[in-house]
């Protein structure tokens, strides 16, 4: 093995340990999906705010008879005041303020109601359907820890506290250099010795689909002028994510315009297959990934490491690699003397390994939901042994 490679453990550990989590700032709570707390939040009010009727039906003072005369009624909303001596009951509905007198309420359907009187044919429990207050929680109590991920119920649930706005991590802004003399856009007949450009489209999606959404793309020749002037222009940015033109060949500028424009080198090339060429570094706070440009490549290197960084700088205190144990249905083989990651299809613990693996195919990539790791020492794999696997494309 080229002991210029790195592990992909040394790899993973390097890119966690440059990366910073990012600056707090506030955002409105209608814009909050996907953002990440950056404090701990607590209940200004208690909720419910006053005793509220969990049912249609009437409240009174508990006691020992069971007739009233019915006073009033009180629907959600309704503010007034009542006086309810021990004989009255009032109309009430649910989600309404129960007067201070009243302790219980009894259901509709339990009551006879004649004129202005009602009797009661089944007496309730003391406290019977009354919501008190702080029942689901009371003011000046933890609601939230920092760090958690806010959902539409964790929205619902602080709006339910009259809460406009949160203190979030910010998520970054994202520069994204494609790079490649034989990409051609989509939408005109290819041409000799051209291929579609895909890398641009599939990781802006992969970052939108996971709320990133401050991306620029830019589209380069391969040319060491234009390349150096694209990475400039990307390091204003906090994260620049390269595509192609890493490896060694005659027209792979990227490493050359990278050190032009003083990004420090923190590791280059893994011990892994696919994406041994992926370059990491960084200027400053910018963070730089130059991926492999092979389509298969490009997208490993982003689930393994660059997501991973995206995660801290979010706030996700969950970064680490979600990898789950799964079965091999049938015996692989993994000769490279390197950490394999390959596509599979896994159900109820199952991995069905795809045959077409490659640096530059996403047959499999589109058809499979398990991305399979393979330790560099393990030359055969027997069927029915385990493995590590990521799980991808489930939503």
């Amino acid at each position: 093995m080229n002991e210029s490679l790195i592990s992909v453990e040394e790899a993973l550990e390097l890119v966690r340990k440059h990366t910073k989590i990012g600056s707090k700032i506030k955002v409105d709570l209608s814009e909050s999906f996907g953002y990440y707390l950056a404090e701990d939040s607590y209940a200004p009010i208690s909720l419910p705010s006053f005793r509220q009727s969990s049912m249609d039906g009437y409240a009174f003072r508990w006691g020992a008879q069971n007739t009233f005369e019915v006073v009033g009624e009180c629907k959600a909303g309704d503010v007034q005041e009542f006086e309810l001596a021990q004989n009255h009951a009032l109309r009430i509905f649910t989600g309404a303020r129960i007067p201070d007198q009243a302790d219980t309420v009894v259901m509709q359907e339990n009551v006879l109601l004649s004129g202005d009187h009602i009797s009661i044919q089944k007496i309730p429990e003391k406290f019977n359907f009354v919501r008190a207050v702080g029942e689901q929680v009371m003011a000046g109590d933890k609601l939230l820890p920092a760090g958690a991920k806010i959902n539409e119920s964790i929205i619902g649930f602080l709006a339910g506290f009259g809460i406009t706005e949160v203190l979030v991590f910010r998520k970054p802004t994202i520069t994204l250099i494609v790079s490649g003399n034989e990409l051609q856009e989509a939408g005109s007949p290819l041409k000799l010795g051209a291929i579609y450009e895909s890398n641009s489209i599939m990781l802006e999606s992969a970052l939108k689909s996971r709320g990133f959404d401050s991306v620029r793309t830019l589209k380069i020749q391969d040319d060491l002028e234009a390349t150096i002037a694209a990475i400039a222009n990307g390091l204003e940015d906090e994260v620049v994510l390269i595509s192609g033109g890493i490896s060694v060949g005659d027209y792979d500028f990227v490493n050359e315009a990278l050190k032009a424009n003083g990004v420090e080198e923190i590791f280059y090339k893994v011990n892994q297959k696919p994406g041994k060429p992926l370059w990491f570094g960084k200027k400053d706070d910018t963070l730089v990934f130059a991926l492999p440009g092979n389509p298969a490549s490009t997208l490993t290197c982003f689930l393994i490491y660059a997501l991973s960084a995206l995660k801290i700088m979010i706030g996700n205190t969950d970064f680490n690699l979600d990898f789950q144990t799964g079965v091999l249905k049938h015996s692989t083989f993994n000769r490279f003397g390197k950490t394999i990651f390959i596509l599979a299809t896994e159900k109820n613990g199952q991995l069905e390994i795809f045959d077409k693996q490659a640096s530059s195919m996403l047959i499999s990539y589109a058809l499979g939901n398990a991305l399979v790791m393979i330790p560099n020492d393990k030359e055969v794999l027997a069927a029915g042994e385990s493995v590590q696997y990521l799980p991808i494309n489930r939503n």
